[in-house]
């Protein structure tokens, strides 16, 4: 039984773009299973652990899902001239600050759901890969609407805040 054109050409991708890893390449000499397995192995056993949850480990994977992808693409974007991948990520940032204030205060009823970091997992993979656009459309949907009420171009909490600096500024003199 051979396995679909698409699957294989996944696969293959991933033994290209893993060819330089020394402990994938130990793993295919030890097992005779190609780098790809090891890749795809080690994943599904990640999401395992963060869907069982056992012993709170849900919560760390899941926030380390939420770190680690976007901060890699975070000190890349650091090293080009461009400003969208930065807009990007600065999105990201800013949806993922949102999501763990509102877990933080909702701790007690989020425990209560079922899978909730299998979930947070997910999101936090399509929020994080700008590929998907999903940090945003989250933004864009959710965020955007509350924060123009309040910041933005002649804002309310803006001017009050820019006339308290400058009344704190003209009040000092050097």
């Amino acid at each position: 039984m051979s396995l679909p054109s698409q699957v294989t050409n996944v696969l293959s991708q991933i033994d290209k773009k893993t060819a330089g890893h020394s402990l994938l390449s130990q793993f295919e000499s030890n097992t005779g299973l190609p780098r790809s397995y090891g890749v795809l192995g080690v994943g599904g056993l990640y999401f395992v652990l963060v869907f069982l949850n056992v012993g709170g480990i849900g919560q760390l994977l899941s926030n380390i899902a939420g770190l680690v992808i976007p901060g890699y693409f975070s000190l890349v974007a650091l090293q080009t001239k461009t400003s969208s991948d930065d807009t990007q990520l600065l999105t990201y940032w800013v949806v993922f600050a949102f999501l763990n204030v509102i877990e933080f205060w909702s701790k007690a009823i989020l425990y209560w759901i079922p899978f909730y970091y299998f979930f947070k997992t997910i999101f936090l993979l399509y929020i994080g890969f700008p590929q998907t656009g999903g940090a945003e459309t989250v933004y864009n949907s959710l965020l955007k609407p509350i924060s123009d009420k309040y910041i933005g171009s002649g804002g309310s909490v803006s001017e009050k805040i820019d006339d308290a600096a400058e009344g704190v500024s003209s009040g000092v003199h050097m």
